[in-house]
Order: structure tokens, then C-alpha cells, then sequence
């Protein structure tokens, strides 16, 4: 089975061409959705994330407190790759029972770090998400309300730009002038 990464900036539009892809029936696995529900559910990871980030991570009923612990591990860096440390082997194993269930040629695995993860190495190839930095935020304003300060202190804190097309197979602009639709079918229609 093809395997194909989808990734970007915040703001740039992952989401969109996921969405668009399983509207097409393709099989698209959300790193950052599996991750959460891995965390909220599975009880050897939910035993090391209490053991270092403390059991009052996890409620009585056992729900991930995620306030708490984006606030003990956000702005440290060696506490945010500890954490990664422990996520990104249970999403990577994860993700490989995920595909050998499918049936079909294609599948995708959407990821904001995708490099960062080394998920880039799971895959035949990468279609990176593009947009201009002003659209971005404008996108991530919307959605989240943050501030243009927080969300550019979260665009610093991402691989940059060039270095994703730099690594990325395929570019898919989501600019708000070129069909990204278009864009996907012509990609598709490549693999076929």
C-alpha cells in the first residue's frame, strides 16, 4: 500500500486536504487526533506520562488533564521531548496496525510534524501544504481565537517553511486563489 504524508504549518490547510481526501473515500490517519485519544486511552502510555508528569495528569475518572500538562511541558523543551519520547512510538505502532487493516492501494497519515516525528520515514511520499503567512494566521484566528503573537510563537516553534519544501515530494498551495482540489486530483491521477 502507497503511503503518503500530508503536512504543513498551522494555518496551512492539512486538515482541508484531509477532509477532501476521505470525501473521496480515501483512508487518512490524523496523527494529532490518534495521539490524543492513544493518551486518553491506552494504559501503558497513560502510566508513563503520570509517572513523569505527575498522576494528577489524569482525573480520577482517568481523563487526561491536557491544561496541566501543556502547562508543564510547553516552553521546555526537554520536557515537550520527553513526552514525544513516550507518544510518538505508541502513534507510530498505531498508525502500522491502522494500515495493515485497510484494504485499497492509498493511504494517508495527516501530520503537523511530520518530520519532527520522523513519520516522514513511514512514508512513500510528502505532500506539503502551503499558504501565506498572513492567511495562516487570519485561518488560526478564526478558528481558535488566539492572538497574532501566540500564533506566531507557535509558527517559530515549527520547522520553517523552507525547509519542509525543501523535504516535501509535492507542494499543494492553498492559497485562496488556486483549486486545491484541483490540485489533489492531479496528484491522485499521477499514483493511478
Amino acid at each position: 500500500m502507497k503511503r503518503i504524508g500530508i503536512t504543513g504549518g498551522i494555518g496551512s490547510g492539512k486538515s482541508v486536504v484531509s477532509q477532501l481526501l476521505r470525501v473521496m473515500g480515501y483512508s487518512v490517519y490524523d496523527t494529532d487526533s490518534e495521539a490524543k485519544r492513544l493518551m486518553a486511552s491506552l494504559p501503558a502510555l497513560k502510566h508513563q506520562i503520570a509517572e513523569a508528569f505527575g498522576p494528577d495528569i489524569y482525573d480520577n475518572d482517568g481523563m487526561l488533564n491536557r491544561a496541566l500538562l501543556a502547562s508543564r511541558v510547553f516552553g521546555r523543551a526537554d520536557r515537550m521531548a520527553l513526552l514525544d519520547s513516550m507518544v510518538h512510538p505508541a502513534v507510530r505502532q498505531d498508525f502500522l496496525r491502522w494500515v495493515q487493516s485497510l484494504e485499497g492501494t492509498i493511504c494517508f497519515v495527516e501530520s503537523a510534524i511530520l518530520y519532527e516525528s520522523h513519520f516522514d520515514e513511514l512514508v512513500d511520499e510528502v505532500w506539503l501544504i502551503t499558504a501565506p503567512e498572513s492567511l495562516r494566521i487570519e485561518r488560526v484566528q478564526q478558528r481558535s481565537g488566539l492572538s497574532e503573537e501566540e500564533i506566531k510563537k507557535r509558527m517559530a516553534s515549527q520547522m520553517p517553511e523552507a525547509e519542509k519544501q525543501r523535504r516535501g515530494n509535492y507542494i499543494i498551495r492553498n492559497d485562496g486563489d488556486t483549486s486545491v482540489i484541483q490540485a489533489i486530483l492531479s496528484l491522485l491521477k499521477r499514483l493511478d
